[in-house]
């Protein structure tokens, strides 16, 4: 009998492949006659369009065409990208066109699409178009957008404020009152970047005789951005296919739908060839989604034993020059802030606010790493000025065990209460504290303090919201040669979908996990799909594979039955056969089985089954589940050249049900990588007229791999009681907790000369600066 694969941490599938060389990116797509192309971005943060001469253009030779606004079919002209979730609160939901129409609102907005033989070509000719730009005021900070006479990010708007909303619990200002302590933080987070290895990249074909699309492109979710073709071109579903091939790194912002997909499919349509777009480095900095800034303004009130009585505070939120995702970058952070703690009154402000920047959108995290870094920033705040360990004051406030499911009080971006289904958050911190033995720290603080080395430890504690709806889904087939194929629109960027749904779905046939195929991101495969990103695969794609893979087995028993005239409850599926319990020599091949199943030709079908041996389901969850995690960073701080090194780094986590530990391991190390450098490193730095000054990775920082600390990691498993396998998502919870733990390990570290910290990321220059302040007593 095949051992079971759920929950063993066997080797990936996907790796072979890409160890030999032999991975397909969307760049390694060559089509007959292909065209390449490249755009005309603006170098102004804002300003009015003029005249757009591309004659000088266009008699270069190898040059097919100069697309601008004027020139793009009327489907797309009248209408802007769509706006994949609108919400109410969204006052002035401002998306791009395809190509700037009258204005540009950001650096590297697309004025014109030129189209060449080569990218080459196309580049040299995208300097000669000339275009006339009336330079307008831009706005590059959230705040000063926000005051009154501040330049408008798009002109005849009514202001700079694109949604307002409250996020409220109980009476927050009643309580604050007669609270015995009330401690006020003002936070800053700064803006960053996915910057994944492979950029953003699409290939776009058409077929005149049927009038149809297909499209390769390096994305998350290729039913969404079929959705947005449809849209923009009024196209009937049969009309447009997206495929997506390997997957360099997406992180969030590869599920958006940008302009220059839109222009590569009219290219190809308009000149009749296939026609391919790759995104280079300083593109990724100018015109891929970015996340942050926020600006936080909070007060925390405490009884006399540090419990919590209200959390309450403005935050405001940058969105950049429009709004692709609406409001559920803030909408999550504000509602991610109560995290694993009691707190009976919260009120929040937010206030989501136009600059002249690329717009921010979710990255790994998606405004949850905000929300943590300010609520245990307010945490290690009352610990210090109640002069008590700051684990104990997370201890004190833990929502127990017992108190599950907990209903928060507020409303999710998905519609539904904020409800946690599951977790044990005091047995998570208490494992991550044994784990990185906490208790013992303060001696090996002073030990270093005696040799003039300042080390500092950190902890941090969140609540994360994974496997969102509306669905996924998955088809499990078994061919009449017997091979077992799962096709789903869930779209791996490395998370091992591939591996683990083939987990999934082996088990119940009986069979190795190498076994089944996994086909992904492929809308001609399955019908219906949303993508990866927020921690949803697992959930949702993991239980539509359960569930089509039960009815596939059973279907698999009943036609055999018939074959071999018993009951199906004496049969059982093992090593690619249908056979009998009692005497597994009597059996029937998968292929035979799945032969049976499509019936003989002119034959009416017996026993009125359906044909074949496939099933299709879609998982739709109810609401989130809630993975949680505690992470435990030390740190050392050179108080020279404020140079951090993270010596030790734990993190307890709790994903629910784990498939395969050595991939839920990949994914929370990997995140922790992207935390260290949003802690200490990422810095997108604009100037005064909202021109980008770091537009490669010698201005902007990423961490090496000497950065990036061994993990100790230990896994906690409390099963979610919303979906079959009792899943929980783990994409995300190693960045969310990171920054967070960071920047109180450093803190700490610091906390000899009097420096308090507010802000992320906390680079070496910041730190000798706030020692100099520190040392003149100067508060900041």
């Amino acid at each position: 009998m095949i051992e079971k694969s759920f929950g063993r941490p066997v080797k990936r599938k996907e790796d072979p492949a890409f160890l030999r060389g032999r991975g397909q990116y969307v760049d390694d797509i060559k089509l007959a006659g292909m065209l390449h192309a490249a755009f005309v971005r603006s170098p102004h943060a804002h300003a009015k369009l003029g005249r757009i001469d591309k004659r000088a253009a266009l008699v270069l030779p190898g040059v097919h065409a100069v697309f601008v606004f004027a020139d793009l079919p009327d489907s797309v002209r009248r209408q802007t990208l769509p706006l994949p979730v609108p919400h109410p609160a969204i006052k002035q939901p401002f998306m791009p066109y395809a190509l700037a129409k009258d204005e540009v609102c950001y650096v590297g907005e697309p004025v014109a699409c030129v189209v060449a033989d080569s990218r080459y070509l196309a580049e040299d000719a995208a300097q000669r178009v000339e275009v006339d730009y009336e330079p307008l005021p831009a706005v590059g900070d959230c705040r000063t957008a926000l005051d009154k006479g501040s330049p408008l990010v798009h002109t005849g708007s009514e202001s700079n404020v694109a949604a307002r909303f409250p996020i409220k619990i109980g009476d927050a200002d009643r309580m604050f009152s007669g609270a015995a302590r009330v401690f006020r933080e003002k936070i800053y987070q700064h803006r960053g970047g996915p910057f994944f290895i492979e950029c953003r990249g699409v290939v776009a074909s058409y077929e005149a005789p049927s009038g149809s699309f297909t499209l390769y492109a390096s994305s998350q979710g290729p039913h969404h951005l079929k959705l947005c073709m449809l849209d923009l071109f009024d196209l009937g579903d049969n009309q447009v296919r997206v495929i997506t091939p390997d997957v360099g790194g997406g992180f969030g912002p590869k599920i958006s739908f940008y302009p220059e997909y839109a222009n590569v499919a009219v290219a190809a349509r308009a000149l009749n060839r296939p026609v391919k777009w790759i995104e280079d480095r300083r593109e990724n900095f100018l015109a891929t989604h970015q996340e942050r800034d926020q600006y936080w303004d909070l007060e925390i009130a405490v009884d006399a034993d540090a419990k919590i009585l209200g959390v309450r505070g403005q935050l405001i939120h940058e969105a950049g020059a429009y709004v692709p995702w609406g409001i559920v970058l803030p909408w999550i952070t504000a509602t991610t802030v109560p995290g694993p703690y009691v707190i009976p009154h919260f009120k929040l402000e937010v206030v989501s606010v136009f600059t002249n920047k690329i717009q921010t959108a979710p990255v790994r995290g998606a405004g949850r790493p905000e929300a943590v870094v300010a609520m245990e920033r307010l945490m290690d705040r009352v610990a210090r000025e109640l002069q008590l360990d700051r684990a104990e004051v997370r201890r004190r406030n833990f929502i127990r065990p017992e108190q599950m499911p907990y209903k928060v009080g507020i409303i999710f971006r998905d519609g539904r209460p904020v409800t946690y289904d599951s977790g044990d958050y005091p047995a998570c911190q208490a494992a991550a504290l044994k784990a990185s033995d906490y208790a013992e720290f303060a001696f090996r603080q002073t030990e270093a303090r005696k040799h003039g080395r300042y080390r500092g430890i950190g902890l941090s504690n969140a609540v994360e919201a994974t496997g969102l709806g509306p669905y996924e889904g998955a088809t499990v087939r078994v061919s009449t040669t017997g091979k077992i194929v799962v096709y789903t629109g869930a779209t791996p960027q490395g998370q091992s979908h591939k591996t683990t749904l083939a987990q999934i779905a082996a088990d119940q046939f009986g069979v190795d996990f190498n076994d089944v195929t996994v086909m992904t991101a492929d809308t001609a495969g399955i019908s219906l799909g949303i993508g990866s990103f927020a921690a949803r695969t697992a959930v949702n794609a993991g239980s539509s594979v359960h569930l089509a893979a039960i009815e596939v087995a059973a279907k698999a028993k009943k036609v055999a039955a018939g074959m071999m005239e018993c009951l199906e409850d004496d049969l059982e599926l093992a090593e690619g056969y249908v056979r009998l319990k009692s005497a597994p020599d009597v059996r029937k091949s998968l292929r035979e089985v799945a032969v049976k199943s499509i019936g003989m030709l002119g034959f009416s079908m017996e026993g009125g089954l359906p044909p074949g041996l496939e099933h299709t389901a879609y998982f739709t969850p109810d609401q989130s589940t809630y993975s949680n995690g505690t992470h435990v960073a030390e740190v050392e701080v050179d108080i020279e050249t404020g140079a951090v090194s993270i010596g030790r780094y734990t993190v307890a986590h709790d994903c629910g049900r784990v498939i395969n530990p050595m991939v839920v391991d990949g994914q929370v190390v990997g995140g922790i990588a992207h935390g260290v450098g949003n802690a200490l490193f990422e810095r997108m730095v604009y100037d005064e007229n909202s021109q980008p000054v770091s537009t490669n990775f010698g201005e902007y920082l990423l961490p090496l791999a000497t950065d990036v600390p061994h993990v100790d990691l230990v896994h906690l498993e409390t099963p979610s009681p919303l979906n079959p396998l009792g899943l929980k998502g783990a994409g995300e919870g190693g960045t969310i907790g990171s920054i967070a733990a960071i920047v109180s390990a450093v803190e700490n570290a610091l906390a000899p000369f009097g420096v308090t910290l507010a802000e992320a990321p906390i680079s070496p220059q910041r730190i000798v600066e706030l020692l100099g302040d520190a040392a003149l007593g100067r508060t900041v």
